[in-house]
């Protein structure tokens, strides 16, 4: 498999410059062991999870490889505080952090010996967290599923690359060695991919969300809660339509929520896609079968070089 060394790479000690996303009832122990396996850094995530749960999917995934594995931190867990005692206790190697600012706990993980990179989504947001001592950060397009930013992943990164001097990850809409390629030439060290793992063989979602994915056109993806400032990106189905509609109506965010609840859990365990929400990234339509971690990995390294060595 081709080989492409950045200061990620040497950073994270894995093989190759790609990360899954921590994507809430996805990533768990199975998908992110893989990944780290295949080379890359699979990523656990944490979600609204208590510390308990999070510490034995460490635990679990530690069984299956001792590659490094990272746990995606969501600041706004009401478990955020539990969670993040526990990253440091499990001295998890790389941690990512999203919807929030992990400022409070920035000297006891890296007192553990962790990298801590956040998720963002506007340069300001990136000097910030550079200040405040992160290892590296996530430039997140609005292209990628679940909770979204304005800006898009092409304008996006190349702003946070001059911006900071850390390493910068690319995120939101890249889905092969092609998006991985054009994100290293706009200046990121690694890429981070969500719903191509998705659909991963080792990934635990219903085979129905896996389809929905799969079967998915460059059309089918859809916002919900633009009007309350809590944008996220799912696969069109019956829940966005009466959602979006509920929206336009002005119905009260409690109303809206009431909607929402439950309702990724319904889609990714209980293969409801019609009215469970299915998040993907806006590359939906480009992911067309099932693969294991190991053979989306090499895909995504050889064509990304061969591209690459082109120019």
């Amino acid at each position: 498999m081709s080989q492409l060394k950045t200061r990620i790479t040497e950073l994270l000690q894995i093989e190759n410059p790609i990360i899954q996303g921590g994507m809430a009832w996805v990533a768990e122990h199975n998908l992110a062991a893989a990944v780290s396996a295949a080379g890359g850094l699979g990523i656990i995530g944490a979600a609204n999870a208590p510390a308990s749960w999070v510490r034995d999917e460490i635990k679990k995934a530690r069984e299956l490889t001792d590659k490094p594995i990272g746990v995606n931190v969501m600041l706004l867990s009401p478990y955020a505080d539990e969670v993040a005692q526990v990253l440091a206790e499990e001295k998890v190697p790389v941690i990512t952090t999203g919807a929030g600012n992990p400022g409070k706990y920035m000297e006891m993980w890296k007192a553990a010996g962790s990298k801590v990179i956040p998720v963002v989504a506007s340069v300001a947001l990136a000097r910030m967290m550079e200040r405040g001592g992160a290892d590296a950060v996530i430039a997140e397009g609005t292209e990628s599923g679940g909770h979204i930013g304005a800006s898009t992943t092409m304008t996006l990164v190349p702003q946070v690359v001059d911006a900071v001097k850390v390493p910068v990850i690319a995120a939101g809409g890249i889905g092969d060695g092609r998006g991985m390629a054009a994100a290293f030439m706009l200046g990121a060290e690694a890429v981070q991919l969500g719903t191509r793992f998705v659909v991963a063989t080792e990934s635990i979602c219903h085979p129905n969300y896996k389809e929905r994915i799969i079967k998915a056109k460059d059309i089918d993806s859809a916002v919900t809660g633009r009007s309350h400032g809590h944008p996220i990106r799912q696969l069109r189905n019956q829940m966005t339509k009466e959602y979006i509609q509920k929206e336009q109506e002005g119905v009260p965010f409690e109303e809206l929520e009431l909607l929402a609840v439950g309702s990724l859990r319904n889609a990714v365990v209980d293969g409801d896609v019609k009215h469970g929400t299915v998040m993907a990234g806006q590359i939906a339509g480009l992911v067309k079968k099932e693969q294991p971690c190991k053979e989306i990995v090499e895909e995504l390294m050889e064509e990304a070089t061969a591209l690459m060595q082109k120019n």
